[in-house]
Parts: C-alpha cells; sequence; structure tokens
C-alpha cells in the first residue's frame, strides 16, 4: 500500500466534518482548504474570531477566547457528534492533550493512547509506521502490549489485515542491562501462543533487519518480518520521535502523517512545524481510518 491508494479511497468518502482546534497558522488553514477542494472534508475553524475573519465567508468559524477555549470547544463538537474528527492546530502538545484526555469531557477510548506516524519513503516497498514517538513517553510491558494492539487494529481500519510488525532494539538477543530486549522477548511469546491472531510480531530486532533482508541474512537471522516490516514498535518516546524526524527530513520525496490511535474518535496529532502537505496527508488518514 502507498499513501496515494489512500488518497483514492478518502475521495471515494462523504465529506467527514473536521474541527481544527485553534486554526492560526497558514500551513495547517491551507492543508483545510486543500482537503476542502479535494471534497473531502467540511472545515470547522476555532480561534480568534478577527484572525479567523477571512474564513467566514467559507467555512464555519467558533469563536474561541484562547488556546484552551479553542481546544475545549473543538473537543466537545467532536464528542457531541457535531463533528467527525479533531485537528490539533495552533496549540501546545500538552494543553491539546489536556482536552483529548480529560476524563469527563474528552476523547479517551477503551485503553492507551498512542501515537502513530506513517511514513511512505519511495526507497521503501510500502507504508512504515513507527509507533509510539508522541504520548506514551516509558512505556511498561503492558502500555506496550496495548500500544501494538492499537497498531494492529489502525491498521486492520486502513485495509492492512496481518502487519508484520517489528520489535525494535539495538540488538537481536535478551540483554538483561537493557530492559527493552526483555520486554520484547515475552510479547514475541505471547505472539507465539496466539496472543496476537490478526499480526506477524518479532523482536527484539535492530533496525537494519526490519528494513533489509539482506542485513538478515548477513547476521544469520531468519525473521518473516525483515525487509518487509509494516509497524515499528519502539522502546520509548525518544526513540519514535527521532527515528520518524530523521526518516522524513533525510528521505527524499517521503510523505507523511501523524494522527492519535485509542480514541474514542480520530484525532489527527502532529508538530506545529510540520509543513502543509503532511497536515493534508494526516486529515486524509483520519478521514479514511473514520470510514
Amino acid at each position: 500500500m502507498r499513501f496515494s491508494d489512500l488518497v483514492d479511497r478518502a475521495k471515494g468518502i462523504e465529506r467527514k466534518r473536521l474541527v481544527i482546534a485553534n486554526a492560526e497558522k497558514e500551513n495547517e488553514i491551507k492543508a483545510v482548504e486543500q482537503a476542502f477542494e479535494l471534497g473531502i472534508i467540511e472545515p470547522i475553524l476555532t480561534g480568534d474570531p478577527l484572525k479567523l475573519s477571512q474564513y467566514s465567508n467559507r467555512f464555519e468559524v467558533i469563536p474561541a477566547s484562547g488556546s484552551e477555549d479553542a481546544v475545549k470547544k473543538a473537543v466537545s463538537m467532536v464528542r457531541d457528534n457535531k463533528a467527525d474528527l479533531l485537528l490539533k492546530g495552533t496549540v501546545s502538545t500538552s494543553l491539546f492533550l489536556k482536552g483529548v484526555l480529560n476524563k469527563e469531557r474528552g476523547l479517551r477510548g477503551r485503553g492507551v493512547l498512542s501515537h502513530i506516524a506513517l511514513l511512505d519513503i519511495p526507497s521503501y516497498t510500502k507504508i512504515l509506521f513507527i509507533t509510539d514517538g508522541g504520548m506514551c513517553i516509558h512505556p511498561d510491558l503492558k502500555t506496550k502490549v496495548e500500544i501494538i494492539k492499537n497498531a494492529i487494529s489502525f491498521a486492520a481500519s486502513i485495509g492492512i489485515k496481518k502487519p508484520k510488525v517489528g520489535l525494535l532494539s539495538a540488538v537481536e538477543v535478551v540483554n538483561t542491562d537493557m530492559k527493552d530486549t526483555e520486554d520484547w522477548a515475552v510479547i514475541t511469546k505471547m505472539y507465539q501462543r496466539g496472543e496476537f491472531k490478526d499480526a506477524i510480531i518479532d523482536g527484539p530486532l535492530a533496525m537494519d533487519i526490519l528494513l533489509s533482508k539482506e542485513a538478515a541474512e548477513i547476521k544469520g537471522i531468519n525473521t518473516p518480518v525483515a525487509g518487509d516490516v509494516d509497524v515499528i514498535i519502539v522502546p520509548d518516546i525518544i526513540t519514535g520521535n527521532s527515528v520518524a524526524k530523521a526518516l522524513l527530513y533525510l528521505s527524499p520525496g517521503v510523505q507523511a502523517a501523524g494522527i492519535i490511535a485509542g480514541a474514542s474518535r480520530p484525532v489527527v496529532m502532529l508538530s506545529r512545524a510540520d509543513s502543509a502537505e503532511t497536515k493534508l496527508n494526516s486529515i486524509i488518514l483520519g478521514v479514511v481510518c473514520y470510514s
């Protein structure tokens, strides 16, 4: 699957109502305009009414007294079914998540919320997921299991029915000085005993194994995910954030998108520095997974 496949699917879906929490920067509004022109969303902008007045003749504008009020109103619209999906605008991640995770008026699902970055790298065979580089800081074993479940469920929602999941580490053996290798070994054993029926899972594995069959052959490692991985599960937020951004900035022609998995409704969360293209891609992703 390539990102162009998701674009085609989004165009065939009835328009969804998307609300931006504190619309302000040009790149996010440009992305929304492009998504509107593609026929996939009806935009709703929350934020400073003076800054958004130029858009009020085209889109619905919900006045807000500041970033926190904009987040509160945007989240409430999705929760109350007045909008279908939520997009993070010009607001800090912590403030945005405070609204999303609110126990009474937020968009919590039944389990852990985790962030998934999607990268379509021309030199790789298909779309690559990296998770979690945006939500769970130092996940324990239980949380890692939930992150994997979120990724498998999300993959299914966009048409990847049995993703190959690689558990990222620096080595391919259990090292008691590296806690993640112990967690990955436990999870791999869980998979072998049938606890993840909708995926193929292996780890611990280093990045070269995940991305290259040749590297696996040289190291003498036999794994079905070598060079064909769909989902890379990282040990912590620093690793996930760094790997995703390195691939984004160093891979010519890459297309990227990001979304929160595990919420009760689609939540699109990106860096404020992300381009209009990345924001548009993420909106497309949210529309596809909602349908």
